[in-house]
């Protein structure tokens, strides 16, 4: 049992390099389970429409999580009432429509159970998030009904993702971090069999900053003449991990960072 999950897809650059090759890297990489965060896919940079989530189950995404983002392009708010393969982060209000934790099944009919937690600490006010992620292992510890855990803990600072990912270990199959675009040097499995990442990454053009147009901001920060920021077009990098899962106790045995394509260089 495979899984590959995906940092933040950033953009058209992003969301076309994943639409055209995921096919391809699913086969080669006989992923059993796909699993991408969507939250800044649209055109924008930010949000994402029931257009390109449609596209992207089209290609093989079983399941997209988001995070801060999930509302700024507003037809989300009704499609994701309906859309069960469509999640937000758990923790917000919970008077927002849509869900942050479901289960699906794979390629080989195995229950996969995935989370959206989003960070305390530097971003939007939501939840306590580990009285939230508390809460479901203690809820979910004995009456599961799934065979494998995926969490998205899409948060801005490393400690607060490491915590996350201590929590977890032995309780979920992976927890990736997402937020900060930039994948970190840090995939392994944890002592007690979790597979862990402090950020999967983006997918998108990494000859910007942190997907968008260089140009345009490094004149906001030098308080220059510049426009909202907008994304980098260039040829994007598709950025994640490949867990491969124990059937036996829903951990994992291995995780390996995944790179394909654009400017950033993988073995894979």
């Amino acid at each position: 049992m495979k899984i590959l999950f995906l940092g933040d897809i950033v953009g058209d650059s992003g969301f076309k390099s994943v639409k055209n090759n995921l096919p391809n890297i699913i086969s080669k990489k006989n992923i059993d389970f796909v699993c991408v965060n969507g939250e800044n896919a649209a055109s924008e940079g930010v949000g994402l429409t029931e257009n390109i989530a449609s596209e992207l189950y089209n290609v093989g995404v079983d399941v997209i999580t988001t995070g801060n983002h999930v509302w700024d392009q507003k037809e989300i708010f009704d499609f994701i009432k309906t859309e069960n393969k469509l999640l937000r982060p758990i923790n917000m209000d919970r008077s927002l429509p849509g869900n942050g934790f479901s289960v699906f099944n794979s390629k080989k009919n195995l229950k996969v159970g995935v989370l959206n937690l989003m960070g305390n600490v530097f971003m939007k006010k939501c939840d306590d998030v580990f009285e939230i992620a508390s809460e479901f292992i203690s809820k979910n510890e004995s009456n599961k009904n799934y065979n494998f855990l995926i969490v998205d803990f899409h948060g801005e600072i490393t400690s607060e993702k490491m915590a996350i990912g201590n929590l977890f270990d032995g309780h979920a199959t992976l927890v990736a971090g997402t937020h900060t675009h930039v994948p970190t040097n840090d995939a392994r499995v944890l002592k007690n069999g979790t597979a862990y990442i402090t950020d999967a990454g983006m997918c998108g053009d990494y000859n910007s900053v942190i997907g968008m147009d260089a140009k345009n901001s490094l004149n906001r920060f030098l308080k220059k003449e510049s426009i909202k920021h907008f994304p980098a077009n260039g040829e994007a990098s598709i950025s994640g991990v490949i867990v491969d899962c124990d059937v036996k106790n829903g951990l994992a045995k291995n995780i390996e960072s995944f790179i394909f394509g654009g400017s950033l260089k993988n073995i894979n």
